[in-house]
């Protein structure tokens, strides 16, 4: 059980032995059942509501065993979580702040970035566009090879770039060509016009976003975890209030989890008009929609491939770490870094 999430409202999480005792809440005779017992052993992540009471044991236990700990709010969004204390890699962090104000590095990271971006971005077209099957949404092929020619083009401009900015014009520009072509490919009943964040406005937006959620809280995770600032970004100029060296490094995963995962919810029908309400604006998951979400994203994160890039079986949640662990090595090798890339 690599990631344990327990939304319940008024669930107890209590520690017994070397096992976590999740149980509902006491009653007038006594404690709750149990609804589940999870070793220590077995858990990578744990997850949790607001509305989930954990006991101080509990949560000492879990960061022992060098578990992070989520913790959403009602609504679903991050509100922060527990980290296991690690070395704070003093050696490591001076040298990213070197890196951070070394130019030439800034532009060679963020356009390895925006590359494996654009490679995965044409690879989820293509992917989805060869395996069309009768029933699925028609998207015009003419059309399809005419923006995967468009992204063919823009790999060489990339490469030549002279500056993030132009870089960032370059993957702003390729991102709104790329999803005039994934709208295509959803069912008719729900329509994409285009990207929408802060609020979604729609149900594709709301899982687009939820699960780039999920994937920015687990690389800040992972960046802590490995010594490094996540604050500090290459492709994502620092600023206050965000991890801007998360964001750069889920960006090749944008096109791998969070858009073809919601490609697959709504073309296999696994969400509904059901799972989704309106809220301050825009428009999100609901409790049930939550749930059912998290569980296809742990199940795509979770699940083992043969990656030709690495070279060996993985997962994408191992690939996310992996970026961390290469973004280190390359603040003294920059060949060291190799963003991800779908088979």
């Amino acid at each position: 059980m690599p990631t344990a999430c327990i939304l319940q409202r008024d669930a107890r999480i209590h520690l017994e032995s070397e096992r976590l005792l999740v149980r509902e809440a006491d009653s007038a005779t006594g404690p709750g059942p149990v609804l589940r017992e999870i070793p220590l052993r077995d858990l990578d992540r744990l997850i949790i509501g607001e509305g989930v009471q954990i006991t101080s044991q509990a949560l000492s236990a879990v960061l022992r065993a060098a578990v992070p700990v989520s913790l959403l709010g009602w609504d679903g969004d991050y509100l922060g979580g527990f980290l296991p204390a690690v070395n704070t890699h003093g050696r490591a962090r001076l040298r990213q702040y070197e890196r951070t104000l070394d130019p030439a590095f800034g532009i060679q990271m963020a356009g390895r970035i925006v590359t494996a971006k654009l490679y995965n971005q044409r690879r989820v077209l293509q992917r989805v566009g060869a395996s069309r099957a009768a029933g699925e949404p028609p998207a015009d092929d003419q059309s399809l090879r005419a923006s995967l020619d468009w992204l063919d083009n823009l790999f060489a401009r990339v490469a030549q770039a002279g500056s993030v900015d132009e870089i960032r014009g370059y993957e702003g520009a390729a991102t709104a060509r790329y999803f005039q072509a994934w709208g295509g490919f959803l069912p008719a009943a729900f329509p994409f016009e285009r990207r929408s964040t802060r609020p979604p406005l729609n149900a594709v937006n709301a899982c687009i976003s939820y699960a780039s959620t999920l994937l920015y809280h687990e690389a800040v995770a992972f960046i802590h975890t490995h010594g490094l600032d996540p604050a500090l970004g290459f492709l994502h100029v620092p600023e206050d209030g965000r991890w801007s060296l998360a964001l750069d490094l889920l960006e090749p995963f944008r096109p791998a989890l969070a858009e073809a995962l919601t490609l697959d919810v709504f073309s296999h029908q696994m969400l509904a008009a059901e799972h989704f309400e309106p809220r301050h604006g825009g428009v999100y998951l609901n409790d049930t929609g939550r749930r059912k979400f998290i569980m296809q994203y742990e199940r795509r994160m979770e699940r083992e491939f043969m990656s030709e890039c690495a070279g060996h079986r993985t997962s994408l949640r191992q690939q996310l770490e992996q970026q961390a662990v290469m973004l280190k090595g390359a603040l003294e090798r920059p060949g060291a870094f190799e963003p991800f890339l779908m088979n």
